[in-house]
Protein backbone atom coordinates (compact mmCIF):
# COMPACT_ATOMS: atom_id res chain seq x y z
CA UNK A 1 0.00 0.00 0.00
CA UNK A 2 1.21 3.15 -1.10
CA UNK A 3 2.57 6.19 1.75
CA UNK A 4 0.35 9.29 1.05
CA UNK A 5 2.28 12.41 1.24
CA UNK A 6 0.62 15.41 2.89
CA UNK A 7 2.22 19.03 2.54
CA UNK A 8 1.49 21.23 5.71
CA UNK A 9 1.92 24.71 4.40
CA UNK A 10 4.20 27.03 6.52
CA UNK A 11 4.67 29.99 3.90
CA UNK A 12 1.24 31.80 5.56
CA UNK A 13 1.97 31.71 9.12
CA UNK A 14 -0.16 29.11 10.40
CA UNK A 15 -0.97 29.20 13.77
CA UNK A 16 -0.84 24.89 13.72
CA UNK A 17 2.33 23.97 13.27
CA UNK A 18 3.48 20.09 13.06
CA UNK A 19 6.96 20.41 14.68
CA UNK A 20 5.49 22.82 17.49
CA UNK A 21 1.40 22.26 18.33
CA UNK A 22 0.39 19.45 15.84
CA UNK A 23 3.05 16.37 17.25
CA UNK A 24 0.32 14.24 17.91
CA UNK A 25 -1.28 14.50 14.73
CA UNK A 26 1.80 14.28 12.71
CA UNK A 27 2.95 10.90 14.19
CA UNK A 28 -0.62 9.64 14.38
CA UNK A 29 -0.60 10.10 10.47
CA UNK A 30 3.18 9.27 9.65
CA UNK A 31 2.23 5.52 11.59
CA UNK A 32 -1.29 5.33 9.06
CA UNK A 33 -0.60 5.19 5.91
CA UNK A 34 0.62 8.78 5.48
CA UNK A 35 3.93 11.23 5.16
CA UNK A 36 3.60 14.57 7.01
CA UNK A 37 6.12 17.32 5.45
CA UNK A 38 6.52 21.08 6.24
CA UNK A 39 6.01 22.54 2.65
CA UNK A 40 7.93 25.41 2.61
CA UNK A 41 6.91 26.30 -0.86
CA UNK A 42 6.35 30.20 -1.90
CA UNK A 43 4.88 31.13 -3.99
CA UNK A 44 2.25 27.83 -4.00
CA UNK A 45 2.26 26.59 -7.77
CA UNK A 46 0.44 23.17 -9.32
CA UNK A 47 3.50 21.83 -10.23
CA UNK A 48 4.97 22.13 -6.84
CA UNK A 49 2.36 20.39 -5.57
CA UNK A 50 2.10 17.63 -8.20
CA UNK A 51 3.96 15.10 -5.46
CA UNK A 52 1.83 15.76 -2.75
CA UNK A 53 -1.77 14.49 -2.50
CA UNK A 54 -3.01 16.50 0.33
CA UNK A 55 -2.85 20.05 0.76
CA UNK A 56 -3.56 21.55 4.80
CA UNK A 57 -3.67 25.15 5.54
CA UNK A 58 -4.15 24.93 9.38
CA UNK A 59 -5.26 28.33 10.26
CA UNK A 60 -3.38 31.08 8.84
CA UNK A 61 -2.58 34.20 10.84
CA UNK A 62 -2.40 37.26 9.16
CA UNK A 63 -1.16 36.25 6.38
CA UNK A 64 -3.14 36.27 2.77
CA UNK A 65 -3.29 33.34 0.36
CA UNK A 66 -2.09 35.16 -3.41
CA UNK A 67 -4.63 35.11 -6.33
CA UNK A 68 -1.86 33.62 -8.31
CA UNK A 69 -1.81 30.81 -5.47
CA UNK A 70 -5.67 30.22 -5.40
CA UNK A 71 -5.60 29.40 -8.84
CA UNK A 72 -2.84 26.94 -9.18
CA UNK A 73 -3.99 25.07 -6.18
CA UNK A 74 -7.59 25.39 -7.84
CA UNK A 75 -6.06 23.52 -10.91
CA UNK A 76 -4.04 21.20 -8.80
CA UNK A 77 -7.15 20.14 -7.27
CA UNK A 78 -9.64 19.66 -9.92
CA UNK A 79 -6.69 18.49 -12.64
CA UNK A 80 -4.25 16.09 -10.45
CA UNK A 81 -6.93 15.35 -7.86
CA UNK A 82 -5.43 16.86 -5.08
CA UNK A 83 -7.14 16.85 -1.13
CA UNK A 84 -7.88 20.58 0.52
CA UNK A 85 -7.93 20.75 3.94
CA UNK A 86 -9.21 24.01 5.18
CA UNK A 87 -8.48 24.73 9.33
CA UNK A 88 -9.69 27.94 11.15
CA UNK A 89 -10.51 29.53 14.13
CA UNK A 90 -12.85 31.12 16.30
CA UNK A 91 -13.48 34.81 14.21
CA UNK A 92 -13.09 33.24 10.64
CA UNK A 93 -10.76 35.43 8.42
CA UNK A 94 -11.72 38.12 9.74
CA UNK A 95 -10.28 37.19 13.31
CA UNK A 96 -7.29 35.89 11.87
CA UNK A 97 -7.10 38.97 9.46
CA UNK A 98 -6.65 35.94 6.56
CA UNK A 99 -8.62 35.01 3.35
CA UNK A 100 -9.10 31.33 3.21
CA UNK A 101 -12.89 31.74 2.62
CA UNK A 102 -11.95 33.46 -0.73
CA UNK A 103 -10.06 30.33 -1.78
CA UNK A 104 -12.73 27.81 -0.24
CA UNK A 105 -15.60 30.00 -1.80
CA UNK A 106 -14.25 28.27 -5.23
CA UNK A 107 -15.92 25.24 -3.78
CA UNK A 108 -19.25 26.43 -2.37
CA UNK A 109 -17.76 26.99 1.55
CA UNK A 110 -17.33 29.69 3.06
CA UNK A 111 -16.07 30.59 7.00
CA UNK A 112 -18.33 33.12 9.12
CA UNK A 113 -16.44 35.25 11.03
CA UNK A 114 -18.07 33.65 14.62
CA UNK A 115 -17.36 31.56 17.41
CA UNK A 116 -19.95 28.29 17.97
CA UNK A 117 -20.73 28.63 21.50
CA UNK A 118 -23.24 26.19 23.82
CA UNK A 119 -23.29 26.57 27.25
CA UNK A 120 -25.51 23.15 27.54
CA UNK A 121 -23.34 20.38 25.96
CA UNK A 122 -19.75 21.40 26.72
CA UNK A 123 -16.53 19.92 28.14
CA UNK A 124 -16.37 22.67 31.09
CA UNK A 125 -16.34 25.89 28.67
CA UNK A 126 -18.92 27.44 26.50
CA UNK A 127 -16.14 27.49 23.75
CA UNK A 128 -15.54 23.77 24.19
CA UNK A 129 -19.24 22.56 22.68
CA UNK A 130 -19.68 18.77 22.62
CA UNK A 131 -21.25 18.28 19.03
CA UNK A 132 -23.09 15.14 18.16
CA UNK A 133 -25.51 16.18 14.95
CA UNK A 134 -23.98 14.39 11.94
CA UNK A 135 -26.21 14.40 8.78
CA UNK A 136 -25.88 13.18 6.38
CA UNK A 137 -24.05 10.05 6.79
CA UNK A 138 -20.52 10.40 5.48
CA UNK A 139 -17.08 8.37 5.80
CA UNK A 140 -15.75 11.31 7.40
CA UNK A 141 -18.32 10.84 10.18
CA UNK A 142 -18.42 6.98 10.09
CA UNK A 143 -18.21 5.20 13.49
CA UNK A 144 -18.08 9.00 15.26
CA UNK A 145 -20.60 9.91 18.15
CA UNK A 146 -19.32 13.21 19.12
CA UNK A 147 -16.48 15.88 18.62
CA UNK A 148 -15.58 18.82 20.78
CA UNK A 149 -15.19 21.89 18.74
CA UNK A 150 -13.27 23.96 20.40
CA UNK A 151 -12.79 27.39 19.79
CA UNK A 152 -14.06 27.40 16.22
CA UNK A 153 -16.48 29.22 14.20
CA UNK A 154 -19.21 28.23 11.74
CA UNK A 155 -19.26 27.77 7.93
CA UNK A 156 -21.85 28.78 5.30
CA UNK A 157 -22.52 26.43 1.93
CA UNK A 158 -22.79 27.43 -1.01
CA UNK A 159 -23.53 25.67 -4.54
CA UNK A 160 -22.78 21.68 -5.03
CA UNK A 161 -20.62 21.72 -1.24
CA UNK A 162 -22.34 20.00 1.58
CA UNK A 163 -22.41 20.38 5.30
CA UNK A 164 -22.07 16.33 7.66
CA UNK A 165 -21.37 18.19 10.84
CA UNK A 166 -23.57 21.06 12.13
CA UNK A 167 -24.08 22.27 15.79
CA UNK A 168 -26.00 21.61 18.37
CA UNK A 169 -29.84 22.90 18.72
CA UNK A 170 -28.19 24.75 22.07
CA UNK A 171 -25.38 26.15 20.33
CA UNK A 172 -25.15 29.34 19.24
CA UNK A 173 -24.85 30.00 16.34
CA UNK A 174 -27.44 26.81 16.41
CA UNK A 175 -27.68 24.51 13.51
CA UNK A 176 -25.01 25.45 11.55
CA UNK A 177 -22.61 23.97 9.29
CA UNK A 178 -18.91 23.02 11.17
CA UNK A 179 -17.47 20.70 8.51
CA UNK A 180 -18.29 20.99 4.82
CA UNK A 181 -17.22 18.90 1.95
CA UNK A 182 -17.43 19.28 -1.47
CA UNK A 183 -16.03 17.23 -4.47
CA UNK A 184 -15.37 19.20 -7.50
CA UNK A 185 -14.05 17.28 -10.84
CA UNK A 186 -11.38 15.07 -9.62
CA UNK A 187 -10.01 16.06 -6.24
CA UNK A 188 -11.67 17.05 -2.81
CA UNK A 189 -12.13 19.58 -0.06
CA UNK A 190 -12.82 19.41 3.45
CA UNK A 191 -13.42 22.84 5.58
CA UNK A 192 -13.19 22.71 9.39
CA UNK A 193 -13.85 25.99 11.65
CA UNK A 194 -11.74 24.31 14.26
CA UNK A 195 -8.37 23.30 14.02
CA UNK A 196 -8.03 23.10 17.41
CA UNK A 197 -9.62 19.91 17.63
CA UNK A 198 -6.58 18.15 16.01
CA UNK A 199 -3.96 20.21 19.06
CA UNK A 200 -1.54 18.59 21.16
CA UNK A 201 -1.92 18.81 25.01
CA UNK A 202 -5.02 20.70 25.43
CA UNK A 203 -8.81 19.57 26.38
CA UNK A 204 -10.61 18.86 23.55
CA UNK A 205 -7.87 18.59 21.53
CA UNK A 206 -6.43 15.60 19.29
CA UNK A 207 -6.02 12.87 22.48
CA UNK A 208 -9.90 13.49 22.82
CA UNK A 209 -11.25 10.15 22.98
CA UNK A 210 -12.79 10.15 19.40
CA UNK A 211 -10.71 12.78 17.63
CA UNK A 212 -7.45 10.61 16.64
CA UNK A 213 -10.53 8.39 14.42
CA UNK A 214 -11.92 11.97 13.07
CA UNK A 215 -9.07 12.79 11.96
CA UNK A 216 -7.89 9.15 9.98
CA UNK A 217 -11.27 9.34 8.53
CA UNK A 218 -11.07 12.94 7.27
CA UNK A 219 -7.06 12.54 5.62
CA UNK A 220 -8.15 8.80 4.25
CA UNK A 221 -11.06 10.65 2.70
CA UNK A 222 -9.38 13.57 1.19
CA UNK A 223 -7.29 10.85 -0.89
CA UNK A 224 -9.65 10.87 -4.26
CA UNK A 225 -10.15 8.11 -6.53
CA UNK A 226 -8.36 9.23 -9.13
CA UNK A 227 -5.17 10.35 -6.93
CA UNK A 228 -5.17 6.37 -6.26
CA UNK A 229 -5.08 5.72 -9.97
CA UNK A 230 -2.40 8.10 -10.35
CA UNK A 231 -0.16 6.09 -7.60
CA UNK A 232 -1.11 3.08 -8.86
CA UNK A 233 0.65 3.99 -11.87
CA UNK A 234 3.66 5.09 -11.08
CA UNK A 235 2.55 8.79 -11.63
CA UNK A 236 3.36 10.80 -9.30
CA UNK A 237 6.70 12.82 -9.55
CA UNK A 238 9.54 12.52 -6.06
CA UNK A 239 9.71 14.80 -3.63
CA UNK A 240 12.93 16.61 -3.75
CA UNK A 241 13.01 19.88 -2.25
CA UNK A 242 11.51 19.28 0.51
CA UNK A 243 12.22 17.34 4.19
CA UNK A 244 9.93 15.60 5.90
CA UNK A 245 9.02 15.84 9.20
CA UNK A 246 11.25 14.17 11.43
CA UNK A 247 9.04 12.03 14.33
CA UNK A 248 10.33 12.45 17.67
CA UNK A 249 8.01 10.86 19.69
CA UNK A 250 8.55 6.74 19.40
CA UNK A 251 10.31 4.41 18.07
CA UNK A 252 6.97 3.01 16.69
CA UNK A 253 7.63 5.56 13.68
CA UNK A 254 9.77 4.99 11.12
CA UNK A 255 10.71 8.10 9.20
CA UNK A 256 11.56 7.47 5.59
CA UNK A 257 15.03 7.55 3.99
CA UNK A 258 14.29 10.42 2.02
CA UNK A 259 14.32 12.41 5.73
CA UNK A 260 17.63 14.87 6.21
CA UNK A 261 18.17 17.53 8.72
CA UNK A 262 20.75 19.18 9.69
CA UNK A 263 22.78 16.21 11.81
CA UNK A 264 23.31 14.73 8.59
CA UNK A 265 25.52 17.25 7.37
CA UNK A 266 24.42 17.13 3.37
CA UNK A 267 23.84 20.51 1.97
CA UNK A 268 20.72 20.89 0.25
CA UNK A 269 20.37 23.21 -3.23
CA UNK A 270 16.41 24.37 -3.70
CA UNK A 271 16.53 25.18 -6.75
CA UNK A 272 13.10 27.00 -7.93
CA UNK A 273 11.87 29.22 -10.79
CA UNK A 274 8.20 31.23 -11.21
CA UNK A 275 6.33 32.77 -14.20
CA UNK A 276 5.29 36.39 -13.79
CA UNK A 277 3.14 37.74 -15.43
CA UNK A 278 1.34 40.54 -14.21
CA UNK A 279 3.16 43.34 -12.14
CA UNK A 280 0.57 42.47 -9.57
CA UNK A 281 1.39 39.35 -8.86
CA UNK A 282 5.12 40.43 -8.33
CA UNK A 283 3.93 42.85 -5.39
CA UNK A 284 2.34 40.13 -3.87
CA UNK A 285 5.20 37.52 -3.56
CA UNK A 286 7.85 40.57 -2.80
CA UNK A 287 4.99 41.38 0.09
CA UNK A 288 5.10 38.09 1.27
CA UNK A 289 8.88 37.89 1.14
CA UNK A 290 8.62 41.13 3.25
CA UNK A 291 6.50 40.05 6.29
CA UNK A 292 8.84 36.96 6.45
CA UNK A 293 11.76 38.93 6.78
CA UNK A 294 10.50 41.23 9.18
CA UNK A 295 8.99 38.66 11.31
CA UNK A 296 12.47 37.22 11.64
CA UNK A 297 14.82 40.44 12.19
CA UNK A 298 12.03 40.90 15.01
CA UNK A 299 13.37 37.10 16.72
CA UNK A 300 16.83 38.23 16.09
CA UNK A 301 16.58 41.72 18.04
CA UNK A 302 15.10 39.53 21.14
CA UNK A 303 17.51 37.44 21.01
CA UNK A 304 20.26 39.91 20.84
CA UNK A 305 18.40 42.15 24.05
CA UNK A 306 18.45 38.91 26.23
CA UNK A 307 22.05 38.28 25.24
CA UNK A 308 22.50 41.86 26.42
CA UNK A 309 20.97 41.91 29.49
CA UNK A 310 22.46 38.47 30.51
CA UNK A 311 26.22 40.42 30.02
CA UNK A 312 25.34 43.66 31.80
CA UNK A 313 23.41 41.08 34.82
CA UNK A 314 26.85 38.92 34.97
CA UNK A 315 28.60 42.22 35.28
CA UNK A 316 26.52 43.85 37.61
CA UNK A 317 27.10 40.81 40.05
CA UNK A 318 30.74 40.52 39.73
CA UNK A 319 31.18 44.21 40.40
CA UNK A 320 29.32 43.77 43.53
CA UNK A 321 31.03 40.94 44.67
CA UNK A 322 27.01 38.91 45.57
CA UNK A 323 27.49 35.24 46.61
CA UNK A 324 24.18 33.42 44.27
CA UNK A 325 24.15 31.26 47.36
CA UNK A 326 23.12 34.07 49.61
CA UNK A 327 20.10 35.27 47.01
CA UNK A 328 18.54 32.43 46.00
CA UNK A 329 15.05 34.08 47.07
CA UNK A 330 15.87 36.24 44.42
CA UNK A 331 14.63 36.16 40.56
CA UNK A 332 17.56 34.02 39.23
CA UNK A 333 19.57 36.11 36.78
CA UNK A 334 18.45 35.61 33.01
CA UNK A 335 20.45 34.27 30.41
CA UNK A 336 20.74 33.57 26.48
CA UNK A 337 19.26 29.69 27.55
CA UNK A 338 16.47 31.26 29.19
CA UNK A 339 15.93 33.88 26.38
CA UNK A 340 15.81 31.24 23.84
CA UNK A 341 12.86 29.37 26.25
CA UNK A 342 10.78 32.76 26.47
CA UNK A 343 10.68 32.75 22.67
CA UNK A 344 10.05 29.21 21.92
CA UNK A 345 7.74 28.93 25.20
CA UNK A 346 3.90 27.95 24.18
CA UNK A 347 0.88 30.61 24.59
CA UNK A 348 -0.31 28.57 27.58
CA UNK A 349 0.05 26.02 30.09
CA UNK A 350 -0.07 23.11 28.49
CA UNK A 351 -0.61 19.63 30.42
CA UNK A 352 1.48 16.90 30.20
CA UNK A 353 1.54 15.14 27.01
CA UNK A 354 -1.18 11.60 26.45
CA UNK A 355 -0.55 8.76 25.35
CA UNK A 356 -0.43 8.10 21.88
CA UNK A 357 -3.31 5.94 19.95
CA UNK A 358 -2.17 2.58 19.27
CA UNK A 359 -3.80 2.06 16.00
CA UNK A 360 -7.65 2.40 14.51
CA UNK A 361 -7.43 -1.73 14.27
CA UNK A 362 -10.11 -1.49 17.38
CA UNK A 363 -12.14 2.13 16.24
CA UNK A 364 -14.76 0.66 19.27
CA UNK A 365 -12.04 2.09 21.59
CA UNK A 366 -11.86 5.55 20.19
CA UNK A 367 -16.47 5.80 20.35
CA UNK A 368 -17.54 7.74 23.31
CA UNK A 369 -18.12 10.56 24.64
CA UNK A 370 -14.59 12.59 26.34
CA UNK A 371 -13.84 11.44 29.12
CA UNK A 372 -14.00 14.12 31.89
CA UNK A 373 -11.57 12.63 34.22
CA UNK A 374 -9.44 15.31 34.47
CA UNK A 375 -10.21 18.99 35.87
CA UNK A 376 -6.59 20.27 34.64
CA UNK A 377 -7.92 20.15 31.06
CA UNK A 378 -11.28 21.96 31.80
CA UNK A 379 -9.46 24.88 34.24
CA UNK A 380 -5.91 24.87 34.87
CA UNK A 381 -5.75 25.11 38.95
CA UNK A 382 -2.80 26.84 41.08
CA UNK A 383 -0.29 23.75 42.15
CA UNK A 384 -0.09 23.82 46.24
CA UNK A 385 3.19 24.63 47.39
CA UNK A 386 4.91 21.40 48.93
CA UNK A 387 5.05 20.56 52.59
CA UNK A 388 2.34 23.59 53.21
CA UNK A 389 -1.05 23.56 53.66
CA UNK A 390 -2.97 25.16 50.24
CA UNK A 391 -4.05 28.56 51.11
CA UNK A 392 -8.16 29.09 51.76
CA UNK A 393 -8.20 31.23 48.15
CA UNK A 394 -6.57 28.07 46.06
CA UNK A 395 -9.10 25.43 47.84
CA UNK A 396 -12.12 28.07 47.23
CA UNK A 397 -11.09 28.02 43.07
CA UNK A 398 -10.44 24.44 42.89
CA UNK A 399 -13.76 23.72 44.10
CA UNK A 400 -15.44 26.30 41.40
CA UNK A 401 -13.77 24.08 38.76
CA UNK A 402 -14.82 21.01 39.98
CA UNK A 403 -18.42 22.67 40.44
CA UNK A 404 -18.36 23.71 37.02
CA UNK A 405 -17.50 20.21 35.44
CA UNK A 406 -20.25 18.71 38.34
CA UNK A 407 -22.40 20.58 36.21
CA UNK A 408 -21.00 19.80 33.05
CA UNK A 409 -21.49 15.65 33.12
CA UNK A 410 -24.64 16.38 34.53
CA UNK A 411 -25.72 17.77 31.63
CA UNK A 412 -24.25 15.19 29.97
CA UNK A 413 -26.23 12.37 31.79
CA UNK A 414 -29.40 14.20 30.84
CA UNK A 415 -28.25 14.35 27.37
CA UNK A 416 -27.48 10.68 27.19
CA UNK A 417 -30.63 9.93 28.62
CA UNK A 418 -32.70 12.00 26.56
CA UNK A 419 -31.11 10.52 22.73
CA UNK A 420 -31.53 7.17 24.41
CA UNK A 421 -35.05 7.62 25.52
CA UNK A 422 -35.84 8.89 21.66
CA UNK A 423 -34.31 5.26 20.21
CA UNK A 424 -31.19 7.09 18.80
CA UNK A 425 -28.83 5.31 20.94
CA UNK A 426 -28.77 1.65 21.44
CA UNK A 427 -28.49 0.30 25.01
CA UNK A 428 -25.40 -1.14 25.15
CA UNK A 429 -23.30 2.31 24.38
CA UNK A 430 -26.12 3.86 26.44
CA UNK A 431 -24.83 1.60 29.60
CA UNK A 432 -21.29 2.22 28.84
CA UNK A 433 -21.73 6.04 28.68
CA UNK A 434 -24.18 6.18 31.48
CA UNK A 435 -21.78 4.17 33.43
CA UNK A 436 -18.49 6.29 32.94
CA UNK A 437 -20.04 9.78 33.53
CA UNK A 438 -21.82 8.26 36.69
CA UNK A 439 -18.14 7.26 38.23
CA UNK A 440 -16.54 10.39 36.93
CA UNK A 441 -19.91 12.27 39.01
CA UNK A 442 -19.31 10.58 42.00
CA UNK A 443 -15.45 10.97 41.94
CA UNK A 444 -15.67 14.98 41.25
CA UNK A 445 -18.86 15.01 44.24
CA UNK A 446 -16.28 13.01 46.45
CA UNK A 447 -13.28 15.47 45.80
CA UNK A 448 -15.67 18.41 46.49
CA UNK A 449 -16.94 17.09 49.89
CA UNK A 450 -12.85 16.80 50.78
CA UNK A 451 -12.41 20.37 49.84
CA UNK A 452 -15.71 21.52 52.40
CA UNK A 453 -13.86 19.18 55.10
CA UNK A 454 -10.59 21.20 55.01
CA UNK A 455 -12.65 24.60 54.36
Amino acid sequence: MPKYNIAFDVAHKPRGKIDENLTELRDFLNSNDFLCYNFLETPITQNSLKPFDILVFVCPDFARITTMEMTEINNWVRQDGGGLLLLSHAGGDRGRNSNLSELSQNFGIVFENDQVLDTTYNLGMENMPIITAFIPPHPITNGISSLCYRSGCSLSVLGSAISIVSSNETSEPFSSALVCVSEPDNGRICAIGSYELFRDRVGGGFSNDEHPNFAFNVFSWLISEYRMELHSRGAIPAITPQVESEVHQSSDYIPSTSQSGSESGQKVDINFSMNISKQSELVELLKIFQSQIEMIKTTIDKLVKTATSSEISSTTSKSLGKNPSNSSSKKPKSSIADGFDELLAPPEDLSELPPKPDSLKKKEDLIGLPKLDSEEKLAPLPKPKSGKKSKKSELIEHKNALESKLNSVRNLIEFIEKKYSSEQMDKKSYEKRISQLKSDLKTTQDKIDEIDKQL
